[in-house]
């Protein structure tokens, strides 16, 4: 079915389009309540504001003069890369770095929902490449073409109500996004009261019970912590470096040129253990790895940003590769896989990590033999099995409510250029929904 809807020029069907102020802001090393969303914080539909930089206010109240940001303007990028685009939720004292446009619908004309979905949509992608500027080492829209976006414009009734169907999967993808970030916040909280702090041991010592476990797990542990050459630790464990109890590189068996799952860096979130969809390579020069492993980025700046991924996205027995920046880990002991990608996201060991970095400025890595002398505090083997029995229970719902996020995606992205050009009306698109309940 064609679309019988009218076409419209985006600035026609908007209150205000602004672009940034093109000069770099003056940031600052500590935190303010005044915020730069930058490119890099602009992706796949949202705007992350975790890795924002920091201004004082007189640099904010100069870099907003031509506006202020507002809920529900839509962002759109224009180099470095271009193309994405995501929608502003929280609007105090933020503002836009370079190469960013601002858009705020006008509310009879246009849903600004609607308006992020249709930037999102493939017609208006292929707009975005259209107008990429020539002439520059780097793509780019120019300022201009900005303004002048063709969109088809339904009746704002009908905006609303395609924006309210997508927005829907949306919300529930985001929903599994922030389970699953509590999930992650649960694990690693428990693994620093166990394994660093020693919070059930110093509990029995003032003669309290341990908080938050049964009777049963809560005996597994002393009463007691012992000196030992390396340190205080919990009596009948060992403290020893890392090399002791964690392999690095193991040995997995994959013949070059087998086709295999193949994962890039820039497929491993800076947040979370799991990872985008691999693709299928032949085997080159890379790094090898199997369900259990886990995967932390060696190399600056994606090791500072906190890059480290679980790997428990292959089918059993099968083995992956992935880029040579990848340092891939294993305990050698009884401690339970996930306490390696736990140790990676604990930010004392990424310090250390950071610390142990070599190289030209830029191009630093980790070099294995220092980070091998990281000291980790190892337990009993019983107390090891409970922790990967209560934290493998985490581990798989975050696997499962990730596999549901994706799908949702799936069906998001399958539905949006549809409904947004008007080749699938709403009752077929409710119809489909429910069919994949």
């Amino acid at each position: 079915m064609s679309s019988e809807w009218p076409t419209a020029t985006i600035e026609d069907v908007c209150d205000l389009i602004v672009d940034c102020v093109n000069k770099t802001a003056p940031v600052v090393a500590h935190e303010t309540p005044f915020r730069m969303i930058r490119t890099t914080n602009v992706r796949h539909g949202r705007i992350d504001l975790s890795e924002c930089r920091y201004v004082e206010e007189d640099t904010y109240e100069k870099w907003t003069r031509r506006a202020n940001l507002q809920p529900g303007d839509v962002i759109l990028t224009r180099e470095a890369p271009i193309g994405e685009v995501g929608m502003v939720k929280e609007a105090e004292g933020v503002f836009l770095g370079q190469r960013l446009m601002q858009y705020r619908a006008n509310p009879k004309l246009l849903d600004s929902r609607f308006l992020l979905y249709t930037f999102l949509s493939p017609a208006l992608q292929h707009q975005f490449g259209s107008h990429e500027g020539s002439g520059s080492v780097v793509s780019h829209i120019r300022v201009g073409d900005c303004f002048k976006f063709k969109l088809s414009l339904p009746p704002i009734g009908i905006q609303r109500e395609i924006a309210s169907t997508l927005g829907a999967l949306d919300d529930r993808i985001t929903l599994l996004r922030e389970t699953n970030a509590t999930l992650e916040a649960i694990a690693q909280a428990l693994f620093k009261s166990w394994f660093v702090d020693f919070d059930p041991v110093r509990a029995k010592m003032a003669g309290h019970a341990p908080e938050g476990m049964d009777e049963a797990t809560a005996a597994l542990f002393p009463d007691a912590l012992e000196e030992t050459a390396l340190g205080l630790v919990p009596k009948g464990w060992k403290k020893m470096p890392l090399a002791d109890a964690v392999e690095f590189n193991p040995p997995r068996p994959l013949k070059k040129g087998a086709l295999a799952p193949y994962l890039e860096m820039a497929n491993v979130a800076t947040t979370g253990h799991r990872t985008d969809v691999p693709i299928q390579r032949e085997l080159g020069s890379g790094t090898k790895f199997c369900n259990g492993d886990t995967l932390l980025a060696r190399i600056t700046p994606c090791l500072e940003n906190g890059k480290a991924a679980f790997v428990d996205f292959l089918a059993d027995g099968q083995i992956g590769w992935g880029s040579t920046e990848f340092l891939v880990m294993r305990p050698k002991s009884t401690l339970p896989d996930y306490f390696v990608y736990l140790l990676c996201k604990h930010r004392p060991f990424l310090e250390f990590a950071i610390q142990s970095m070599v190289g030209t400025s830029g191009r630093q890595r980790i070099q294995n033999e220092a980070l091998s002398r990281y000291l980790i505090a190892v337990p009993t083997d019983a107390i090891g099995m409970a922790f990967g029995q209560m934290v493998s229970v985490i581990q798989s719902s975050i696997a499962a409510n990730d596999e549901e996020a994706k799908t949702l995606g799936a069906l998001r992205d399958t539905l949006l250029p549809r409904l947004i050009s008007g080749q699938l009306r709403l009752p077929e698109a409710h119809a489909q929904l429910k069919a994949a309940a």
